[in-house]
């Protein structure tokens, strides 16, 4: 299905039915979860008959599947575009995620933590970008195509989109909801703070000896690297 979303993730001129209950099951899936939305409330949301969502998309399944199919169209190209401009690995690159509209932040995050094969997706493309970006800056500490910058990476990415995912917890501790689009900055400059601070520590003696446990740990568990 073609994306009816402009690269920002916010609808273009797109006021069909169609799109009005997929806008609507798109807030009804992040507040409720696949298994709590209902046609029937999706129907109500959407300000449409049930009869004309069951007309455009036949089942709540099918309905899901055309969210699932926007959330990675959208998200797809802005990371296509973010991977062109060598941005995808950066600590900020989730503030210009968060710059999508919020319906398609929410429904990422309730579909990361139900499973959704949209969430599945998404999160697969950012782990490789962020192993691309790791490799190609340092590439002697994540060699290309090595255990080590495939966990790095896929790390980064978890700890990231945790932000989204996290959101409630997040908003509830810093006072806002890290989801709207105009607070998005304060996430990124807090990551990039945080980076900054970790990077410190990471040179300390502290860390140092953390490193060297956690080494012999792996050693002795014979878990290959």
């Amino acid at each position: 299905m073609d994306s009816e979303f402009d690269d920002g993730g916010r609808q273009a001129s797109d006021l069909t039915a169609r799109a009005r209950i997929r806008d609507a099951a798109l807030e009804q899936f992040a507040e409720h979860g696949a298994k709590g939305a209902t046609m029937r409330g999706i129907a109500a949301a959407a300000g449409v008959s049930l009869g004309l969502v069951q007309h455009h998309f036949g089942s709540k399944e099918a309905l899901r599947q055309a969210c699932d199919a926007v959330v990675v169209d959208v998200f797809r190209r802005r990371l296509t575009r973010a991977a062109a401009d060598g941005d995808l690995g950066e600590p900020g690159f989730m503030t210009q995620l968060y710059e999508t509209s919020a319906p398609l932040l929410r429904y990422l995050a309730r579909a990361l933590v139900d499973g959704s094969p949209a969430a599945a997706a998404v999160f697969d493309e950012l782990a490789a970008g962020a192993e691309d970006f790791l490799s190609a800056t340092w590439p002697e500490r994540f060699p290309p195509g090595s255990a080590k910058a495939r966990e790095a990476a896929g790390v980064m990415a978890a700890m990231h989109s945790g932000t989204i995912v996290l959101h409630g917890h997040l908003a509830r501790r810093i006072g806002f909801d890290p989801l709207e689009p105009a607070r998005a900055s304060r996430t990124g400059l807090a990551m990039l703070d945080l980076y900054a601070a970790m990077g410190e520590f990471a040179g300390s003696a502290t860390a140092e000896r953390i490193a060297e446990a956690a080494t012999a740990y792996d050693d002795a568990d014979g878990a290959p690297r």
